[in-house]
């Protein structure tokens, strides 16, 4: 096993030497070899959509809900009118982002054990024609919740309005067609299943969107459209890039190409999950969702039901054993979160449940299994 303990987290993840050793040459941020791993990176993500004929990448520094902010804030016209369905923390942070920025808000209120449902955007959108956009979040990461975009992305097709995907941990892994799946923005972010490290966000806009959204942006910097067209005519980022993070995602990208591509990522995460779900029962603890709603990427779980339990001492010996899990963000029960994404080391995930259950074992914490209890 690596020094550093395997990340079981949405994001930042554990990444190859590969990736890592992209990280030890510095670049200037306007040399024309830096400029063509931008380049290329920006062809790479548009490819992994099929988005070449309809769509631009617009990458841009900062984590993922920075992207997300300057999607909605230069792709939503300021008097547009944004359809928000909350079934999770991250669509809350859509729903904030569009009252900060003074968008008009609507929202379709779930559990956070419940799906979307495309019907319910139908009605939504039958019954106020002033909604102009719908925002998405495909997994919802609080929970691991997968919610179906592409019924989603036809409904609000049919009802000609604009799409936009919060892609973040899904991107990469689960296929996404932009042929098939019309959406106007598609938001994500380096550090997660393209396995590269945190520091860039990028939208896939659609180009016949993008050109009509000159000056529709609050803000300076994260406005896209001028991105965009300072890329296009001079190959170069506006302000200083992260150039390293850039190189890492250009290294990222060409090994999961080589490695076959989203097909291979998304089923070695549904492997993963698959394993992971199957250790957690085997030694007693419950998952917060069904099967047929769970996403492959991160799991959901009940917190055990004892006094003995608590998530701080169980996260360090956790991570004394080498993995690194991740706080529940549920408001409702005591959970917490395991990764499926990146490079999970030799042992893998079956290595983490192992750790888990050891732990619990020396935490004297009574799951299912009566034998397991320890005075």
């Amino acid at each position: 096993m690596s020094a550093d303990p395997i990340l079981l987290t949405p994001g930042p993840l554990t990444t190859s030497v590969r990736t890592k050793q992209a990280m030890l040459h510095d670049w200037g941020s306007w040399d024309a070899d830096f400029n063509a791993i931008t380049a290329r990176v920006r062809d790479s993500l548009v490819r992994i959509v099929h988005g070449e004929a309809t769509h631009e990448c617009v990458p841009l520094q900062g984590s993922g809900t920075f992207a997300v902010e300057a999607a909605i804030g230069t792709l939503v016209p300021r008097d547009g009118h944004v359809l928000v369905p909350l079934n999770g923390a991250y669509c809350q942070r859509i729903a904030k982002i569009c009252k900060i920025l003074g968008r008009r808000l609507s929202t379709i209120e779930y559990g956070e054990d419940q799906q979307v449902r495309a019907a319910d955007i139908a009605q939504r959108l039958l019954e106020d024609a002033s909604i102009s956009h719908v925002a998405l979040v495909h997994c919802e990461t609080s929970t691991g919740i997968l919610n179906p975009l592409q019924e989603i992305a036809q409904v609000v097709a049919r009802h000609g309005k604009g799409l936009i995907v919060d892609a973040m941990s899904t991107f990469g892994a689960l296929e996404i067609d932009a042929r098939t799946t019309p959406f106007d923005a598609l938001i994500a972010a380096s550090g997660k299943c393209l396995e590269g490290v945190p520091g860039m966000g990028f939208v896939l806009a659609r180009r016949a969107v993008l050109e009509q959204r000159e000056g529709v942006s609050h803000s300076l910097a994260m406005d896209l459209y001028d991105q965009w067209v300072y890329m296009m005519r001079t190959t170069q980022w506006r302000y200083t890039p992260p150039t390293h993070v850039v190189a890492a995602l250009d290294a990222a990208l060409e090994q999961y190409f080589d490695q076959g591509g989203l097909a291979a990522r998304g089923a070695a995460y549904a492997e993963n999950c698959r394993v992971l779900i199957a250790g957690l029962n085997r030694i007693g603890l419950r998952v917060f969702l069904p099967s047929e709603i769970q996403a492959p990427i991160i799991v959901t779980v009940h917190a055990p039901d004892d006094p003995r339990y608590q998530f701080k001492r169980f996260y360090d010996a956790v991570k004394a054993r080498g993995y690194i899990l991740y706080p529940g963000k549920l408001t409702t029960v005591e959970t917490f979160r395991v990764g499926c994404m990146g490079q999970l080391g030799a042992s893998g995930i079956g290595g983490a449940v192992d750790a888990i259950d050891a732990v619990l074992v020396d935490m004297g914490i009574q799951t299912r299994h009566p034998e397991r209890q320890r005075a």
